[in-house]
């Protein structure tokens, strides 16, 4: 049987190029469904979470649409340098890496790709739409502000893309989606991309879409998300409040545990797990909605090269975040559902890879967790009690005999957080860094960076 490439379906051969300069040269199962209808200029509404491939399935029809600085034809465009297509995302951490994916497809064609989001200096982001870009990818407060402002023109835009709509929705973002909407030319193709689709979303699709394509993608290797459960090996365990970090910290040094991500319900915990945890010896971060963008991104960059192997993150902020080779995954509290689950644990055993998931049930949780099994069929339905020194738990996870609650010093060789610069990037109103243990920091912006939206829990 013969593979697809890009090419097959008629792609730019700069596009093509791109991506096979990155490795990138078979598309995934939501692309070959997407590339047909999208590149023909239709309406699409893509049912499909993160880690199925999805930015290059809009991405690349969005850049095989515009007209670039190297056409011919850019200099008869009577507003050249005014964005041609927009790409709509929840959070910041989606803004940066779907920009990341259409930088690379779109590096041959010399497509000049901005991202816009708060958090950030508004001054480097007006200068650049000075000079002009031929796409824009942002969140809503952001991209609302500039077009108030006058610097943002969405005038020209012939591609438009609504990323997890319904993460936006759960943010409160659908009316300044509806007020971006209104600012772009009616005849525009519009491309809605959603996990899920609540009431409000279709209702959106069906007030701003024409005819849409309706496609529905599971994983990126096409698996459910009862596959990618079963990919991964699973325990949970009724863990006690006073004992949890204890726990937390001898799991830490499990034979062969590599990257790890710990996640949370509240910006509260996230901070104060990962000052415990560093407190204890490991190379831990923290990354939340009340923490400045440039600490967010110095914590991601020093996850992702390995000079922190503990990530402690709220479900938020961690919307978007792709992280290879992720052996273990610790819910320190448990998820609200099934959905939260899934897309929690599915950040490790990605790829063919092992992995380990482990969700810590508190005694209130426990119908909460009871839900989540059923619904998933875990076969987990009543956790274990356990402690810090249960047998069970050493035994289970492969915690060497003799372990205790903090790294000996002999085993903490990472750089750790400080190792990896901290950018000034010219924020107000957020934390730059590492706090006080447990420390929240006062009103904090929204998950957005432009407006206190409440969109994580404090």
């Amino acid at each position: 049987m013969t593979t697809q490439t890009f090419s097959d379906f008629g792609v730019h051969e700069d596009i093509v190029a791109s991506l096979a300069d990155v490795g990138i040269t078979s598309p995934f199962p939501i692309q070959s469904m997407t590339l047909p209808v999208a590149l023909g200029g239709h309406d699409i509404i893509g049912q499909a979470k993160t880690g199925t491939g999805k930015t290059l399935g809009f991405g690349v029809p969005m850049l095989d649409r515009v007209v670039s600085p190297k056409d011919p034809a850019f200099a008869t465009l009577t507003y050249a340098g005014r964005p041609q297509a927009l790409a709509v995302a929840p959070t910041r951490e989606l803004a940066v890496q779907v920009a990341g994916d259409l930088e690379k497809a779109g590096k041959r064609r010399g497509i000049r790709v901005l991202t816009v989001y708060g958090g950030r200096a508004y001054e480097p982001q007006i200068e650049a739409l000075q000079k002009g870009v031929e796409v824009v990818v942002g969140t809503p407060g952001r991209l609302i502000d500039l077009a108030r402002q006058g610097h943002l023109n969405l005038s020209s835009v012939k591609t438009l893309v609504l990323d997890e709509a319904d993460e936006m929705l759960d943010l409160g973002f659908l009316p300044d989606v509806e007020k971006i909407l209104a600012l772009t030319p009616a005849s525009r193709q519009t491309m809605l991309f959603s996990a899920t689709m609540p009431g409000p979303v279709v209702a959106l699709a069906r007030r701003y879409m024409s005819q849409p394509t309706h496609i529905r993608a599971m994983s990126e290797e096409g698996v459910s998300d009862s596959a990618i459960v079963a990919a991964i090996t699973q325990f949970a365990y009724r863990a006690h409040a006073m004992d949890k970090t204890e726990m937390l910290a001898r799991i830490l040094q499990s034979e062969g545990r590599g990257l790890t991500i710990i996640f949370s319900r509240t910006k509260r915990t996230a901070a104060k797990v990962a000052d415990e945890l560093t407190d204890r010896g490991f190379a831990a971060a923290a990354i939340h909605g009340d923490l400045g963008q440039g600490a967010r991104e110095q914590a991601l960059r020093a996850f992702r090269s390995g000079k922190v192997d503990v990530l402690v993150a709220t479900d938020v902020a961690a919307r978007g975040i792709d992280v290879e080779n992720v052996t273990h995954v610790i819910n320190f509290q448990c998820p609200e559902d099934d959905k939260t689950y899934v897309h929690r644990i599915g950040r490790t055993g990605r790829a063919g890879n092992t992995g380990t998931a482990i969700t810590f049930v508190d005694w209130d949780d426990l119908p909460r967790w009871g839900l989540i099994n059923k619904a998933l069929d875990l076969g987990l339905p009543e956790p274990l009690e356990t402690y810090s020194s249960s047998p069970h738990l050493y035994e289970d996870l492969g915690i060497p005999e003799g372990t205790k609650g903090r790294l000996p010093k002999s085993a903490q060789t990472r750089a750790g957080l400080d190792a990896e610069v901290l950018e000034d990037l010219g924020e107000t109103g957020k934390s730059s860094g590492r706090r006080p243990s447990g420390s929240v920091g006062g009103r904090g912006r929204g998950q957005d960076g432009d407006r206190n939206r409440g969109g994580e829990r404090n």
